[in-house]
């Protein structure tokens, strides 16, 4: 990556593609700032059998995340599929375990954003965006919404929210995406390439 460009972190987790497709349409909306790259990572499922792990690689899609990619982003985007009306435990776990990073403010004043999908139409979406900003809002991130300024806010059927990008994926994880969440989704990450391009400039 060239020194002058901005890294923007899509940090997601995923378990039928959702999710993951929110994430690339973000993405897409953070490369289409000049200078600005975005950077997809995701994290492992938990089990609960103790000896169980994941390979350190995953089969498809994103890398694992690790505590540098925070240090390195100058944005970041979190998205999680909706678990009663609550983010999945494995990107929980994730946070749970950034407390040196929050003692040593590595993502302070950092602009951030949250995105989700849910298997039924009131399934948790805003709670779920919700849920997600607590632990960026302890670590003193700068959390971005969507404004109504897009007219899709006011007509989507399917997601999509003034907390952020969200889908509903049907119960089978197979509903497509609606042209109104997808362009959500990426002027939301455009949004957030904007912004910590202002912030990185006002530093």
């Amino acid at each position: 990556m060239n020194s002058q460009q901005l890294s923007i972190l899509v940090l997601y987790y995923s378990r039928h593609g959702s999710t993951r497709k929110i994430a690339e349409y973000i993405a897409q909306g953070i490369e289409s700032v000049h200078g600005c790259d975005a950077r997809l990572r995701t994290v492992p499922a938990v089990s609960a059998v103790t000896h169980a792990t994941e390979p350190e690689i995953p089969n498809d899609g994103a890398p694992y995340v690790e505590l540098a990619d925070l240090n390195e982003c100058d944005g970041l985007a979190l998205g999680s599929p909706t678990r009663f009306g609550n983010m999945a435990g494995a990107m929980k776990y994730f946070w749970d375990g950034t407390a040196t990073d929050w003692l040593s403010g590595t993502l302070s004043g950092k602009p951030a954003c949250v995105f989700t999908s849910t298997g039924s139409m009131h399934g948790g979406q805003e709670s779920t965006l919700l849920s997600m900003m607590l632990p960026l809002m302890h670590h003193g991130m700068v959390l971005l919404g969507i404004p109504y300024s897009h007219p899709e806010l006011m007509l989507t059927s399917t997601g999509g929210s003034p907390y952020g990008a969200s889908h509903w994926a049907g119960i089978d994880g197979k509903t497509a995406i609606s042209d109104d969440s997808k362009k959500l989704a990426i002027a939301l990450g455009r949004r957030l390439a904007e912004t910590a391009k202002k912030l990185k400039a006002s530093v």
